[in-house]
């Protein structure tokens, strides 16, 4: 098989894929061996083969996958009327804490936002599959720590923690302010005084320090 029939290939497992594809799992389409430096190649073949398109393919944390581009949403949006899924300015806080701080317990996020976070808030962020409790904290009632979900990088577009805006700074208040990419994310805050500003949700907080070091939706019109 030359390489431009295992393109074909690729393109028609990812293509017709519910979900992101692993290079482990693109692997298996091939009966002779390919590593995954050789799979990546083509991949990244594949995907400069692809640019210039409304669809385009992407490299997630969870695998690769072919997508709608930005530029095609407002043209897709008018096949699919329905308007996204809105929510609160605390669950978009307590997320945004959860994705900068990692691992987090309740506590943790109770302080740095200066108010309580409710049961509601954390269980809503846990049923949509953006956090999950990683373990407990060995302090009195060893509360759970937080920490962001693969679900949670795939659905906002990300392929590490790493790529997450960098943390800025207020030029008035000198705080710092952490930003989700709310706009790949295809979600938008309850009210207009909680609407982020340029797509992002800005968190001002003097009690973030920086992104983690770690690896842990876009809910795009054409996840295909």
């Amino acid at each position: 098989m030359n390489t431009q029939e295992a393109k074909i290939v690729l393109e028609a497992a990812l293509l017709t894929a519910e979900q992101p594809l692993a290079v482990s799992q693109l692997r298996k389409l091939f009966p002779e061996e390919l590593d995954d430096e050789t799979v990546r190649i083509l991949l990244e073949d594949l995907r400069r083969d692809w640019a210039g398109r409304g669809i385009e393919l992407v490299p997630l944390a969870s695998g690769w996958r072919f997508q709608s581009t930005a530029a095609m949403t407002p043209y897709l949006d008018r096949l699919h009327p329905e308007k996204p899924p809105k929510y609160s300015r605390a669950i978009l806080e307590t997320l945004a804490i959860v994705a900068y701080r990692q691992p987090v317990t309740r506590g943790d996020i109770e302080e740095i936002r200066g108010v309580s976070v409710s049961s509601p808030v954390i269980k809503t962020l846990e049923e949509r599959g953006w956090i999950e409790a990683i373990g407990h904290r060995e302090a009195p009632g060893r509360p759970a720590l937080f920490a962001t979900t693969p679900a949670f990088l795939d659905d906002f577009g990300l392929r590490s923690l790493q790529e997450l805006p960098p943390i800025g700074v207020d030029s008035e208040t000198g705080d710092a302010k952490p930003e989700l990419p709310l706009s790949g994310a295809g979600i938008t805050a309850t009210s207009a005084s909680a609407a982020p500003a340029e797509d992002a949700l800005v968190l001002q907080t003097d009690l973030i320090d920086a992104i983690p070091a770690t690896e842990a939706l876009t809910e795009t019109n054409s996840s295909l």
